[in-house]
Order: C-alpha cells, then structure tokens, then sequence
C-alpha cells in the first residue's frame, strides 16, 4: 500500500521545489489540509499544459493522469464545478520548465 501525503504537504513540496529551480508555484483554491484531492495546473512561460490529477492505479500506488477538458479556456468552469462538488479539492499551478517531471517525482 502507498503511502499518501497530507495534501498540505504535497502542495508545499512541490510549490517549493519548482520556486526552486526559478519557476512560480500559487494556490489556486486552498483545500482541506489532510485529505483533499489535487489537482495541478501545469504551466510553462505562462502557457497552460495539462490539468493533473492524483489517482490511484490498479496496484495500489499513486499516479498522475490528465484530466477536465483539453482545451485551457474551458478548464474555469471544469475547475469550478469540482469545487463545488468537492470543497476539499486543491488546485495548484505551477510554471516552470519540466513540471511534469518534477510532479512525478516528489508527488507520486
């Protein structure tokens, strides 16, 4: 079984680390510390990526997977749908080169 961080943990790690190699991590919505569900807008140069969420995979472990729709303008109203539905949800961005390689290793 994996073993899951707090979700206050994880925003801070990675915010930290991509503040680190010179990027601009924010919180978008701020969700419950411990076991809110997250999802991270990946950015680079101010050019939206993909939408990330943590999931759990067929052996137990965490992965990320793309999800909301693929087109940045309509993720506002993907974004504040789950809000609504999930007060608890996180939702980060991160900009820097290389986000989804940071993501994968400090957050699975």
């Amino acid at each position: 079984m994996a073993v899951r961080l707090a979700a206050g943990m994880l925003v801070s790690a990675l915010i930290r680390r991509v503040e680190e190699l010179g990027g601009h991590g924010a919180v978008l919505a701020k969700g419950d510390a411990t076991a809110g569900a997250v999802l991270i807008q990946l950015a680079e140069r101010g050019v939206s990526g993909d939408l990330l969420e943590r999931r759990l995979d067929q052996d137990g472990g965490y992965c990320w997977s793309p999800t909301g729709p693929d087109n940045p303008e309509e993720r506002g109203d993907y974004l504040a749908r789950r809000r609504r539905s999930d007060p608890d949800l996180w939702v980060i961005e991160l900009d820097v080169a290389n986000a989804r390689e940071i993501v994968d290793q400090i957050a699975v």
